[in-house]
């Protein structure tokens, strides 16, 4: 919500005005003043979108801790022994407690880790059925229904973040608070600089807010403002990584990414050499896949081929979706410095015919990787945690004291009193010099098709902005008193 001066912002129990502070406020830029008004009402419009993001993204945060708390006796091994066994035992283990399904992933368990099973049932959809194995007595731990090897846990939470729960429909809402974070983020970091960059005493208070205001808004808006500059950076990683994952504008990005040739490379997973036959994406296992049945020794000799070709740490195997193709193996260490490599093994021969290392991935796609693993806190371990955690409280906080700005702005004289603070001019847009306009429509045209929430409700604002403008001015006109004829007239 709006930093700047507004009609209003002197709180009742604020001191006198001096007499030399009576004069009229002086009238912002138009672009100010539009920046002011979009702010304002991007603040209050959409801060309950903000408000619920951060309430959730804030309890997936502890996922972690949360699934080693629940599923610790599957996640884990009780007692670590010497050598695993193969994973011809552990499978054939996997496959007598869950005879129905189509095996399509093996995460082979190191350390205390325990070994992963995956099938795939119709029945589950995108879900998939897991089988956790002791890797050093090939005894099943247990079993869950899991999502791309998320606990039901954390899929609860990632779906109660991503969607409220509500499928595709639930997924606007997090588009909307992601579309405009960005925008609120550096509109008011640049409305707070105009207002108190003035000065080289106040210009401190960008980054420390201003006590000495005493109670009241301005306070609340030192507060409101100095903390949405120190998370000014989070945020908008937040809205960028955000971005990538929603409906419409994430599958622009997608697009982009295709169009660029900077998407996650395929790996060929046939063994004559040729390219595969569908391009872009990384592997993932399936609910649908129809892999064929396997020797279940074949997974001990193409890991013991990914193994002798550098693939080291958790890995991933994943059979061929059909007859006379290649296996692969991918490394799923998500921790900084992350490990990534993927090869195609020969499952019959034992051989590696396809690599694909990350360090030659395309920087896009790098970068997109990244940003996802540390938007879901995966990237830095616990301090990823911690770090979107602050990220989370710190953009409550502003929210709160954005709403009661609103709250502290409102007439308390007895004829003029109201239920909230009054919003800034409207129809400053109309104000904005030619120039402005000329370079700030295509970029907002463009912004919008790529950012189809953020153009759709920025469009409504502006029709709203300017009808009611309309219509302000009808209502002043039928006010002013009208002077009687001169009399004979």
């Amino acid at each position: 919500m709006s930093v700047t001066e507004l009609p209003g912002d002197r709180a009742p129990d604020s001191p006198a005005t001096p007499p030399d502070a009576a004069r009229p406020p002086r009238r912002p830029a138009p672009l100010t003043a539009l920046l002011t008004r979009l702010h304002f009402y991007a603040g209050v419009l959409v801060a309950p979108f903000l408000l619920v993001a951060a309430l959730t993204g804030l309890a997936y945060t502890i996922t972690p801790q949360l699934d080693a708390a629940l599923y610790g006796d599957k996640l884990t091994v009780t007692a670590v022994g010497g050598q695993p066994r193969p994973l011809a035992d552990q499978i054939a283990a996997a496959r007598a407690a869950h005879p129905d399904g189509t095996l399509t992933a093996v995460q082979p368990g190191a350390g205390d880790r325990t070994t992963r099973v995956v099938f795939a049932r119709e029945d589950l959809g995108d879900r998939q059925h897991t089988v956790y194995v002791d890797p050093y007595t090939a005894e099943v731990a247990g079993q869950l229904t899991t999502w791309f090897g998320s606990t039901p846990a954390t899929t609860w939470l990632d779906d109660l973040h991503r969607n409220l729960h509500l499928g595709d429909v639930g997924r606007h809402y997090s588009e909307i608070a992601a579309s405009w974070l960005w925008v609120l983020a550096l509109g008011g970091v640049v409305l707070w600089w105009r207002r108190r960059a003035a000065g080289r005493a106040r210009a401190r208070h960008l980054l420390v807010p201003d006590l000495s205001a005493g109670r009241g808004v301005r306070r609340t808006r030192g507060w409101h403002a100095t903390t949405g500059v120190w998370l000014t950076v989070g945020l908008l990683f937040l809205a960028a990584t955000g971005l990538t994952w929603s409906r419409y504008a994430g599958a622009n990005f997608g697009a982009g990414l295709d169009a660029l040739r900077a998407g996650t490379p395929e790996i060929s997973t046939t063994l004559d050499g040729a390219p595969p036959a569908t391009g872009g994406g990384e592997h993932r296992h399936g609910g649908t896949a129809t892999a064929p049945a396997a020797d279940p020794a074949t997974y001990d000799r193409v890991l013991g081929a990914a193994r002798a070709a550098g693939l080291s740490g958790p890995v991933e195997i994943a059979p061929a979706a059909h007859d006379g193709a290649a296996w692969t193996v991918a490394q799923t260490d998500d921790t900084w410095p992350v490990a990534y490599d993927r090869v195609a093994v020969d499952p019959a021969g034992g051989t590696v015919t396809a690599r694909s290392d990350f360090t030659d991935w395309p920087l896009l796609a790098k970068l997109s990787k990244l940003g996802i693993q540390a938007h879901m806190g995966r990237l830095l371990g616990p301090v990823n945690q911690v770090l979107l955690a602050a990220l989370a409280l710190g953009l409550l906080c502003v929210v709160v004291w954005g709403y009661r700005m609103w709250w502290q702005r409102r007439p308390t004289r007895a004829d003029r009193r109201a239920p909230l603070g009054a919003p800034p001019a409207r129809g400053a847009w109309r104000g904005t010099p030619w120039w402005a306009l000329l370079v700030g429509v295509p970029v907002v045209a463009a912004l919008g098709w790529a950012l189809p929430w953020f153009g759709g409700t920025l469009l409504g604002f502006l029709v709203v902005d300017a009808l009611t403008g309309l219509l302000g001015r009808r209502r002043r006109r039928r006010s002013v008193p009208v002077s009687p004829a001169p009399a004979g007239s």
